[in-house]
């Protein structure tokens, strides 16, 4: 049997509920490829009250997206324990409160589309692998439930930024990065605590409003990321017109 992917349109409900009775439950939690976005790394280094420097070293692994050319940076399984998620334990998930959105947002797969100044187009998928018994649940919730009931509100924000930033490298036709535009984009985006010790001598453009943005980036790490995510579009922007 085979994984089987519904698209639901505006409206559609679906049932589904996962909990600690089911005999599956922690089978979806190994053996992954599990991309890890920027602000999915904010939310768990601070649980972990790591560094994001340290996060980065520990739990995950840095490769080239084939269709972008960006750099990706995926969650290190642990192969010592049979590729389970290294935040998982006989009880679920130990990181909860500040789990990655992909693992929130399963068995739903949203994807987005833009169009000039307008809100992203919002495209849902239903994913039912054959291991997975939450499927058999008698609760029915909406799309606009599940998203409110597992908090993904600020999850997709940050994600339709970062598509923001993918538009424009397909944009721009770039090759895969390297080097230190490499090293620059994973210490901006995804080493957080670097990026607020070096924003101060960042040439930011005199119309950014840099001073106010940075101030309140200092004790809000939304706003740091928000501040990082309009960097790495400055520089990519920038390289546009290098000769």
């Amino acid at each position: 049997m085979q994984v089987a992917v519904r698209h639901l349109g505006k409206g559609a409900v679906f049932r589904f509920h996962c909990h600690r009775q089911l005999p599956c439950f922690n089978a979806c939690c190994g053996n992954l490829s599990q991309a890890l976005t920027p602000y999915d790394i904010l939310r768990l280094k601070n649980h972990l009250h790591l560094s994001s420097g340290e996060f980065l070293r520990r739990y995950t692994l840095i490769r080239t997206g084939p269709a972008t050319g960006l750099p990706i940076v995926s969650l290190r399984f642990d192969m010592h324990n049979g590729g389970l998620c290294p935040f998982v334990g006989a009880k679920g998930c130990k990181v909860y409160p500040d789990r990655p959105g992909s693992c929130r947002l399963y068995p739903l797969a949203r994807g987005a589309s833009f169009k000039s100044g307008a809100k992203p187009e919002e495209h849902w998928a239903l994913i039912r692998e054959p291991h997975c018994l939450g499927h058999q649940a008698t609760k029915v919730q909406t799309i606009e439930q599940w998203v409110a009931d597992q908090e993904l509100e600020d999850y997709i924000y940050f994600n339709d930024l970062m598509l923001d930033i993918l538009r424009l490298q397909n944009k721009l036709g770039r090759k895969p990065m390297a080097g230190q535009q490499r090293d620059d984009f994973i210490s901006t985006l995804y080493d957080l605590d670097n990026f607020r010790a070096k924003a101060n001598s960042c040439p930011w453009p005199g119309e950014f409003d840099f001073e106010t943005r940075l101030g309140k980036a200092k004790s809000n790490d939304n706003a740091l990321l928000e501040l990082a995510l309009d960097w790495v579009k400055l520089v990519m922007g920038g390289m546009d017109h290098e000769p």
